[in-house]
């Protein structure tokens, strides 16, 4: 079965938490672990590998926290699937067709390598900052509908 793994799920949510902050704000990792329901194990690991991909920028201390290390506009969710998974592959096929015994006229492997092309696609055209728009508008229907 194909599915993003629960790490990637989290660094998303991570830097969602981040993406929906005025740019250059600093967010605590506790604030970010209560707010987006990581466990703290989790949340470690998934903050070095953060920081390791140079999507976020890490300060120490009692005024220290984490930030973008770019614009939302730059963060695609190819960029961190790639950093938490390694390079999408759907099928061996696409990724090494010399290796396929039926490479020569196989009709499978040009519709892997036509879905691949349209998962990256939709991954890279889904920025951190479409996310964020798109939280702060269910953000203040909920608003909205407490109101009431």
């Amino acid at each position: 079965m194909m599915r993003i793994n629960r790490r990637t799920d989290y660094a998303i949510r991570v830097l969602l938490a981040l993406a929906k902050q005025p740019q250059g704000t600093r967010l605590s990792t506790q604030f970010i672990q209560k707010t987006m329901l990581i466990p703290r194990a989790f949340l470690l690991r998934i903050i070095a590998d953060l920081s390791k991909a140079q999507l976020i920028e890490t300060y120490p201390g009692p005024r220290g926290g984490l930030q973008l290390a770019r614009s939302p506009s730059q963060i695609n969710l190819r960029i961190v699937w790639e950093a938490l998974e390694g390079p999408l592959v759907i099928s061996e096929c696409v990724a090494s067709p010399e290796e396929c015994p039926l490479s020569e006229g196989c009709p499978v492997n040009s519709h892997w390598a036509h879905i691949q092309r349209m998962l990256i696609e939709e991954l890279e055209n889904t920025t951190l900052d479409k996310l964020a728009a798109e939280a702060h508008h269910l953000d203040s229907l909920v608003l909205y509908k407490d109101d009431k």
